[in-house]
């Protein structure tokens, strides 16, 4: 065999490799959701637990009212929880906007904590820290600031971690506010269903192991006071917090049924800027909790840190080292002797791709639509190829931050 076949065989074998361990969490993944669907979530307890809503948000004028709305609509006794928006060092309206519905609702635990650039504006687990100063509740549950939950998203999450005493977090789902907005955000609703949220499951069925989202999710007051709070250099502030409540023992399970819908972005530019804020967060938690795969008192968490591992490091490089060696080949500049084997199961993973993301993503009502087919397979050559550069690129500003010691700050994803 030549080098560029031992190259091109070492690249398929690691996509293969994670292809299946992907198809076989969403199998899991589609069971769980399932059992789930004929399972009755936990009631609220008889002494209703009070709760802590924080909301940071900094510049959101465009969807803090609506947010905020949903928020005092939610089924769950008036007096047995409150609502803490961070309005952090925003220079629009956000300000006014907030003050208006606290006139409107008064007499409602609605409290608007205005930041300046001294005491904030420097990221969302700072915003958090600040907030969760000033709460109250027994347990504490996060919403982003263009989220509308539905009316029973916080009763569910409630409900399972007062079920539970092993639990340390519950996390809902969020589904896509603007899906039909352009193609791009058909993609994210598909990404949202099937490569996020299916995981989750699956991940939950075989593992008893989930992450925690940016939004839409409950956990103990303990574990924040536990910690420290929010770290704030994390970007992913909720996968880093999420392998800092495994560490102590707890679980965080999914419960589907708690939904919020939130606005994504609409435009390539705005995606962009966002996902490779996510990669380049994902990284940071990444290499901080690296020591831990040497530690048999973490050895519960191995496959969370792997699979990370894997994704941001082995598929990528594994990717550009196949596609990099197919153009070679057809260019005639590098000679493989197994091409042909390549683009056969580069066929069959497209087949595979389409067949078990549109299993996945018919779990939700009004998915089920022939259209969904083109969608993905155009997903495919084109939203998925793009994933490669937001990594490479989240790659390259984490290094360029741990060079120049740049400070966390906000990253502000532009509304509609």
């Amino acid at each position: 065999m030549t080098a560029a076949d031992i190259l091109m065989l070492i690249a398929v074998v690691s996509i293969w490799s994670l292809l299946l361990v992907n198809v076989v969490l969403i199998i899991a993944g589609y069971l769980y959701y399932i059992a789930n669907e004929k399972r009755e979530v936990p009631p609220l307890p008889e002494n209703v637990p009070f709760v802590s809503l924080m909301v940071p948000a900094h510049n959101e004028g465009k969807v803090i009212t609506q947010t905020v709305e949903a928020l005092l609509a939610l089924d769950y006794p008036q007096d047995r929880y409150e609502i803490i928006v961070i309005n952090d060092n925003s220079n629009d309206n956000s300000s006014d906007l907030l003050a208006r519905i606290q006139d409107k609702h008064k007499g409602r635990n609605l409290i608007v904590i205005n930041t300046d650039k001294i005491t904030g504006g420097k990221g969302k687990s700072n915003a958090l820290n600040i907030g969760f100063k000033q709460s109250r509740g027994e347990f504490i549950a996060i919403y982003d600031a263009d989220n509308t939950p539905e009316k029973t998203a916080l009763r569910y999450l409630v409900g399972e971690i007062t079920h539970d005493p092993s639990l340390g977090a519950v996390i809902g789902k969020f589904r896509t506010r603007n899906r039909d907005a352009s193609l791009l955000t058909r993609f994210i609703n598909i990404e949202t269903l099937s490569f996020q949220w299916m995981a989750q499951a699956g991940r939950w069925k075989l593992f008893k192991l989930c992450t925690i989202p940016g939004t839409n999710f409950i956990m103990r007051r303990e574990i924040i006071e536990r910690i420290g709070g929010w770290d704030v250099k994390a970007i992913a502030e909720d996968t880093e917090i999420s392998f800092r409540i495994y560490m102590m023992g707890y679980r965080i399970k999914f419960q589907p049924k708690s939904v919020t819908w939130e606005q994504e972005p609409q435009t390539l530019k705005v995606w962009f800027k966002q996902r490779t804020r996510w990669a380049k967060g994902n990284i940071y938690v990444i290499v901080k909790n690296l020591p831990l795969l040497f530690d048999r008192s973490a050895k519960r968490i191995h496959f969370d840190l792997l699979y990370f591992l894997s994704i941001y490091f082995l598929l990528l490089t594994s990717l550009i080292m196949s596609d990099t060696l197919l153009i070679l080949h057809a260019l005639g500049l590098v000679y493989t002797t197994i091409a042909g084997l390549s683009s056969f199961l580069w066929l069959l993973a497209i087949i595979l791709f389409v067949t078990s993301t549109f299993i996945t993503i018919i779990t939700e009502k009004g998915e089920m639509r022939l259209s969904n087919l083109w969608i993905i397979m155009l997903m495919y050559i084109s939203y998925c190829q793009l994933w490669m550069v937001v990594a490479a690129y989240g790659l390259y500003n984490y290094i360029k931050d741990l060079i120049f010691k740049r400070e966390v700050k906000w990253y502000k994803t532009e509304r509609y």
